[in-house]
């Protein structure tokens, strides 16, 4: 399984505007929802990882978040200056 990786992907299936929740990822990785749900943390740390390299952005609203900030609340994950074109 790999997080940044699925994270990635979704983002590429979608218009360079939009944007994806980080549920969508643990869902696209685990069927339960046991399951999916134990994966929430672990796609935020890869979603704070990919923010910092620049590949991602992290917003809530439409305010752009600091990646050691995003351990609570609603976030969205968006594509930022570095992701990596097709």
């Amino acid at each position: 399984m790999d997080i940044a990786h699925t994270i990635i992907a979704l983002l590429q299936q979608r218009a360079p505007a939009s944007s994806l929740c980080p549920s969508e990822v643990a869902r696209a990785l685990a069927e339960s929802e046991t399951a999916w749900r134990a994966l929430m943390q672990p796609v935020r740390d890869a979603a704070a990882d990919l923010a910092r390299a620049g590949m991602i952005i992290i917003t809530q609203g439409d305010t752009q978040c600091d990646p050691d900030m995003v351990d609570v609340g609603p976030i969205r994950l968006r594509r930022g200056p570095g992701f990596p074109q097709r």
